[in-house]
């Protein structure tokens, strides 16, 4: 029996959904600061139709859990969670570093994947990837947010393998990445896609990673962030 997974994520400027039904795909990505809430659900319902099939008949829901824009985090949750309700779905948490790590060997073939994503304030949410034999990712050293400067200083590749990079933090903090001591290739890929989370879902469905949709949760990687309430929202 074929496996079958949707994936919902608004984590970044990015709003995609997809459908894996077996190993074909069915996908939908628009680049939509500030309309992930009227574009998602429609995109859900375009991918079941052209699949043929219900959220009722699905295996699993997927969702980008982070890290990337707090408030798009949260939507993307809060609509999976909805979906996975009504469905009665276990769900699916993936990285969305990770994801752009599959985009970029779904874009290049690339194997070896520095992801980073402009985290504001800074610093960069960053992961470094080396895609597995069975097509899985392994991160190398733990996803982490961080100011680039403090990482050219702990990051040091002794090898002369080549990595691409991949997200919006490459642009933002072109000058200090560029002090990185490994031999890097710019890649295309900027933002996570559902298309690539379904890919990796479909790994952690395998492994048992679920959970129960109240227990969705993101990963912010920033665990203290001062907020400065408006005037009369004390």
């Amino acid at each position: 029996m074929s496996t079958k997974i949707l994936a919902v994520d608004t984590a970044t400027e990015n709003c995609s959904v997809a459908l894996l039904v077996g190993d074909d795909v069915i996908s939908r990505c628009e680049y939509a600061p500030r309309e992930h809430t009227t574009k998602i659900l429609p995109m859900v319902d375009t991918v079941l139709a052209e699949g043929g099939l219900k959220l009722n008949q699905l295996d699993a829901l997927a969702f980008g859990r982070g890290p990337g824009s707090f408030t798009g985090v949260r939507i993307g949750i809060g609509i999976a969670q909805g979906l996975a309700f009504g469905a009665d779905l276990p769900m699916v948490g993936v990285s969305t570093l990770a994801a752009m790590a599959q985009g970029t060997f779904r874009a290049h073939q690339a194997e070896q994947v520095l992801t980073a994503i402009d985290a504001r304030m800074g610093e960069i949410y960053w992961g470094q990837y080396l895609r597995q034999a069975n097509g899985d990712w392994l991160a190398v050293g733990g996803e982490q947010v961080i100011q680039p400067e403090a990482l050219i200083n702990q990051f040091d590749s002794a090898d002369n393998d080549l990595w691409l990079t991949a997200g919006t933090g490459w642009e933002s903090y072109a000058e200090p990445l560029a002090q990185l001591k490994v031999k890097m290739e710019k890649g295309t890929v900027l933002y996570p896609d559902s298309q690539d989370m379904v890919h990796l879902a479909k790994f952690a469905l395998a492994r048992g990673e679920v959970v129960a949709a109240e227990h969705a949760s993101p990963v912010y990687l920033r665990d203290t962030v001062t907020w400065k309430k408006l005037p009369g929202r004390e």
